[in-house]
């Protein structure tokens, strides 16, 4: 059954009491991580989906292949990409990997249109394009989840739809997600739905300790309502939750440092204290208690979080194995409260 949405007015003890019902006692037997399913559909995902922004970006081709590899060693299953992504190399890396590693039937792929150059926006032809152009460069005949990358209000919402329900006629895209879409526009979109278009089945939008609003304000409560699977994004806040950016001289040299920038004052600070001794109670890494907090929220599926490193998956991956104490969650609830 789909959890209960928490809003972030609510006292202590009743934040407490829902956690301890609806927190992550359910994404894990033991060590093992237990695959969850996205309502709606077959598709049973790790929960932590790999975050492949990187690839072909600031990852270079071979530690994109070793990322993958560590990520699928360790019992992931779930990839999410873009065909903007380094201009489709993300894409194309993933492909690669795939076909070499024989894995495509056991990899749950998730890709999202409509910010590639090459096929801009969301009408009928761009998303026909698009979907086409990332089957190639995925070397792939069909995309699991398929994401309207953003909400393009130029075009009728009722014409992405009707393309998109060609392209499952087709074979060639099994479910449709949202990602950074608002309240009202998942709502217009379910009606759309009735009347027998495609209906979404996730909602991805930035969502994180330091980053609540957006989420808990409204999409969450209408995520609940229509049962969407919430995949947070952007999970880690550009690595300063895994505690990669601490003052200005970390974040200096690298563009995902310059991303993280914005988070470097005194709140976003405090929660990263909290993760930091949370962390180190538990011996495990920041990373690892900010994606775990997230698991511990109501409908989320599964967060997505990128590594640079092969040697980073591990922390990420580790969320699914940790439940968060009630206090712990508590503390991290009260900090990151906006």
């Amino acid at each position: 059954m789909p959890r209960q949405v928490v809003s972030s007015s609510l006292d202590a003890m009743s934040v407490d009491r829902v956690h301890a019902e609806t927190g992550p006692s359910e994404t894990t037997v033991g060590s093992r991580p237990v695959r969850r399913q996205i309502v709606g559909t077959d598709l049973c995902v790790h929960p932590l989906a790999l975050g492949c922004n990187a690839f072909g970006w600031t990852a270079t081709n071979d530690a994109s292949l070793a990322i993958l590899d560590a990520h699928r060693d360790l019992g992931g299953n779930f990839l999410d990409t873009a065909d903007s992504f380094a201009a489709g190399r993300s894409e194309v890396i993933i492909g690669s990997w795939l076909r070499s590693r024989g894995a495509r039937a056991e990899t749950v792929l998730a890709t999202k249109i409509g910010r590639n150059l090459d096929n801009p926006g969301l009408t009928q032809r761009s998303i026909v394009a698009a979907v086409e152009a990332s089957l190639v460069r995925l070397g792939t005949d069909y995309v699991d989840l398929l994401y309207f990358h953003f909400d393009d209000k130029t075009v009728a919402l009722e014409e992405s739809l009707v393309a998109v329900d060609a392209l499952m006629r087709a074979g060639k895209v099994r479910y449709l997600g949202a990602s950074n879409f608002s309240a009202e526009r998942l709502m217009e979109a379910r009606v759309l739905s009735a009347l027998g278009l495609p209906k979404f089945v996730a909602a991805e939008t930035p969502y994180n300790l330091v980053h609540r609003a957006e989420l808990e304000k409204d999409v969450a409560v209408v995520a609940r309502a229509q049962h969407l699977a919430l995949m947070p994004g952007f999970a880690l806040a550009h690595g300063f939750l895994a505690g990669a950016y601490r003052n200005k001289a970390d974040a200096a040299d690298t563009a995902r440092g310059q991303l993280a920038k914005v988070y470097l004052n005194r709140r976003s600070l405090r929660v990263l204290a909290v993760v930091d001794r949370i962390a180190a109670a538990q011996g495990t890494a920041p990373a690892s208690i900010a994606l775990a907090w997230l698991l511990a929220r109501p409908d989320v599926v599964a967060p997505v979080a990128g590594a640079g490193r092969a040697d980073q998956v591990q922390s990420l991956v580790a969320a699914a194995g940790i439940r968060l104490g009630r206090n712990d969650l508590l503390d991290l609830d009260r900090v990151s409260a906006f």
